[in-house]
């Protein structure tokens, strides 16, 4: 969706929600108008003043407050997306029982837009039949019900039920803002997946390597989605320096031989098994033991190279009963053929059941925040994904995998 959209920000009263306040500003840098609707109880751990000034718009609790404009109709109405984070048990109980209690409930009655509720609040809580019974209601009726994520709560406790971090609230509300609440169905609810990502680096001598320009960021887009969706991820993460996506364990590697053992070793289980990463096609077949310094008697005159192995290859002959296999390819057109022609052909040499297509010619998609893409199927299918956000990408490409698992 482009240009500035009216998003509702629900906030209920856990302590979590001081993060809201950082869910906001992700919200107004995209240039999007966002009014902010907490509950009372919310307003013990931030005070209403933090939100109108983050905001530039008033914030009210109760439906008596602007009763000229009718506020507890008119919010609802005119939003395109409502988010409520944190979300917690008590919010989720009044929603799925269709309460109108105070101005964030009311609110909920009255949007047609896209709703996305952020669960925080102890494992406990979470895991409670009655808990577990109203997400099932509200995603039932079409809303987005996240995943809590796994880490520390409320002090010594840890286990299920933290607020993700505001950057992948963001990055999945303009999911859902952009491609509507399917966008983040639970499909993948009980799927296991593994997702490589980032670039490998081949070591020269202690400092210098070979490498690529891949940044992780797309891989970090697919398991963010997954997890969204519900999907058991495990991230194999090479050379990423980013922030670790919530309901996510990686793995970090930093070779191509490491990252093989790593991908192979998590495959074993796994429904789907994405090779996102760029993995470097040769590597030095000498590593020295100290650096390499220019002008001594040790500066090589050229450097031997080695072929890696070919993950990708290896784990489609190794694939188990139903396991898709899903690989990458950074393409470029030259005198020989275009990208999808050199794409198809990759395609069919390396037998996987469906192929990313990056066309990467002049600098794009690389450390990038948006991207397109064609998946080519075996089958011989091929579905375009236009341009837009790494998640939003992330999301076409699970919609493609979703109907292919057995």
């Amino acid at each position: 969706m482009d240009g500035m959209s009216s998003i509702v920000l629900g906030v209920s009263g856990g302590v979590a929600a001081y993060k809201a306040a950082f869910v906001l500003r992700a919200f107004t840098e995209r240039g999007h108008h966002v009014r902010v609707v907490p509950t009372p109880g919310a307003l013990h751990f931030v005070g209403a003043a933090t939100f109108e000034a983050l905001s530039g718009n008033p914030v009210t609790t109760d439906v008596w407050s602007d009763v000229p404009e009718v506020a507890h109709v008119r919010i609802g109405q005119d939003a395109d997306l409502v988010v409520v984070a944190p979300a917690t048990a008590d919010l989720l109980a009044r929603a799925a029982m269709g309460r109108a209690d105070d101005l964030l409930t009311a609110t909920l009655l009255t949007a047609s837009c896209p709703v996305v509720f952020v669960p925080a609040m102890h494992t406990e809580m979470w895991l409670h039949p009655a808990t577990q019974e109203n997400v099932a209601t509200l995603r039932r009726r079409g809303s987005v019900v996240l995943p809590p994520a796994v880490g520390r709560l409320t002090g010594p406790d840890s286990g299920p039920g933290r607020l993700p971090e505001p950057a992948d609230i963001a990055a999945l509300a303009m999911v859902v803002l952009e491609h509507g609440a399917a966008a983040l169905a639970p499909d993948l609810t009980g799927r296991r997946v593994v997702i490589s990502a980032g670039g490998t680096r081949e070591p020269l001598d202690p400092v210098r390597y070979l490498g690529n320009r891949s940044s992780g960021k797309q891989g970090w887009a697919l398991a963010r989605v997954a997890a969204a969706r519900g999907a058991e991820v495990v991230l194999v993460a090479a050379n990423v320096d980013l922030p670790a996506p919530f309901g996510v364990r990686t793995v970090p590697v930093g070779s191509a031989d490491e990252l093989r053992a790593a991908v192979l070793a998590e495959a074993a289980d796994s429904d789907v098994v994405v090779m996102a990463a760029a993995v470097a096609d040769f590597r030095p077949a000498t590593v020295a033991g100290s650096k390499l310094k220019k002008g001594s008697a040790a500066e090589p005159d050229s450097v031997a190279l080695v072929r890696n192995p070919d993950v990708l290859a290896e784990l489609v002959t190794k694939r188990g009963p139903g396991q898709l296999v899903v690989g990458f390819a950074a393409e470029t057109g030259d005198d020989d053929a275009d990208v999808l022609t050199h794409a198809r052909a990759k395609l069919a040499r390396k037998g996987c059941d469906l192929l990313v297509v990056n066309d990467v010619s002049g600098g794009r998609v690389f450390g990038r925040a948006d991207n397109a893409a064609v998946v080519l199927a075996a089958d011989g299918s091929a579905t375009e994904l236009p341009e837009g956000s790494k998640d939003a990408v992330a999301a076409g490409i699970w919609d493609v995998v979703g109907p292919r698992l057995p």
